[in-house]
């Protein structure tokens, strides 16, 4: 039924309203529980003005009421599903629901503000954390520069200027002294940390870049941007090896792992690529997602990943690419950034300030905790644009809309009897396959 449509009897309420309650979550069932028929019943009898079944005269009811409906408590709803009797298909729906019940997530402790970090003069849109003594992290923003800073005491080490546009992502080797960083300019730029200046330059690309990955075995980059094309580098000869092509939209991110498959990329037409670069094709394409992916995220404790696009994330298996958990999302704003630990935690970063951790194995959100603002700045600049865990992941470096960078750290005082995090209350949605 279009927007445009008066819904003009109750009739038209129930059935509008059991059409999109049954392709969202009851399609499983032979019947539609007693509960939800009963609320269907009494939302419609407020619309019943003369006692025989039709709205009042002179009254219309829009798509609005029914809105208002659809967007009832699912997890209620979920509940009771587990209680609904019937024939087999919503007993079925009963065994899974209890058996999604018994699930229970890990406990993890809560996270809490440690530090705030000002220097950069525009967004920060990408951090990343130094692989092999876990000493310091370094920064990119829209403010053209690199920044390196002490992750102790948060003093700026070092700032590397050469870039002349936005830098909107950093990556740095655990097999050589260098950092690679890429930008709206078109290049992507080694720099050498032991000579604190950059040493080679990568051009290839059409537009942008928007991120840049160092293959974790072989002398290789891979970048990708706005031209939707993933390009792999030789990292001393600065030759393209490598043009990988599929992607309709811009890329917004690419990672690498040391076997198949050996590149994953991430793009706004709403996909994720696992990439065979030995034929130099996508082997694997992912498309459960409805709209862009902003950020991929690879599980170190784990063969996995997670992506997530506006609102939702997921967890994938890898290498063949199934699907293993949807993650309560809802209500978290546009998803940013990503991150996994080693303890199964995973961080998202939102346009609205919110930080929401996740325990990666059921998709259960624990902690939902909203980024301060920094004085000086609209309250509208919270938005949260990067993050990353230190190496030992016990800290959570985040980069932000206001400019600045927040670390945060987990409260070691608490237990799971004070701190016992969100309800375990899962949809029937969010079931580990």
């Amino acid at each position: 039924m279009s927007n445009h449509e008066d819904i003009s009897t109750v009739d038209e309420v129930d059935k509008f309203y059991t059409d999109i309650r049954w392709n969202n979550q009851f399609k499983h069932m032979g019947t539609l529980p007693k509960h939800l028929q009963d609320v269907i019943n009494e939302k419609s009898s407020i619309l019943i003005g003369d006692g025989e079944g039709t709205v009042s005269s002179g009254l219309k009811v829009h798509d609005s009421v029914v809105d208002q409906m659809v967007k009832a408590d699912e997890r209620n709803i979920s509940n009771q599903v587990a209680m609904t009797a019937g024939n087999g298909k919503s007993s079925s729906v009963m065994g899974r629901y209890n058996e999604l019940l018994l699930q229970r997530p890990e406990w993890h402790a809560p996270w809490k503000l440690m530090r705030v970090i000002n220097g950069h003069m525009g967004w920060v849109n990408c951090v990343a954390s130094e692989p092999v003594e876990n000493t310091w992290f370094a920064t990119g923003s829209t403010d053209t520069t690199v920044k390196v800073w002490d992750l102790v005491s948060g003093h700026l080490k070092l700032t590397l200027s050469g870039h002349v546009m936005p830098v909107r992502d950093i990556t740095v080797s655990d097999r050589h002294p260098y950092l690679f960083s890429a930008s709206e300019d078109k290049l992507v730029k080694c720099w050498d940390l032991e000579k604190n200046m950059a040493i080679r330059d990568y051009h290839g690309h059409l537009s942008g870049v928007y991120s840049v990955a160092i293959h974790p075995t072989l002398d290789l980059i891979a970048t990708a941007g706005r031209d939707s094309v993933v390009r792999l580098w030789d990292i001393r000869s600065r030759m393209e090896v490598m043009t990988l092509i599929g992607h309709k939209g811009p890329i917004n991110k690419v990672r690498s792992l040391p076997v198949d498959p050996q590149i994953i990329s991430c793009s706004t037409d709403a996909t994720v690529h696992l990439w065979d670069i030995v034929a130099g094709k996508s082997a694997k394409v992912l498309t459960h997602h409805k709209r862009s992916v902003r950020d991929i995220a690879l599980n170190p404790s784990e063969f996995s990943l997670a992506s997530a696009c506006t609102d939702d994330i997921r967890s994938w298996r890898l290498p063949e690419g199934s699907l293993l958990t949807n993650f309560e999302s809802e209500s978290s704003g546009i998803i940013n950034s990503l991150s996994i630990n080693q303890d199964g935690v995973l961080a998202a970063g939102c346009d609205n300030g919110t930080l929401a951790f996740y325990d990666f194995k059921s998709g259960h959100k624990y902690q939902s905790l909203e980024s301060p603002a920094v004085a000086g700045s609209l309250e509208s600049e919270r938005g949260i644009l990067s993050s990353t865990f230190d190496q030992s992941g016990l800290r959570l470096i985040t980069g932000g809309v206001d400019k600045s960078i927040k670390i945060w750290k987990q409260d070691d005082l608490a237990t799971e009897v004070s701190n016992p995090g969100l309800p375990w209350n899962p949809l029937l949605s969010s079931q580990r396959f």
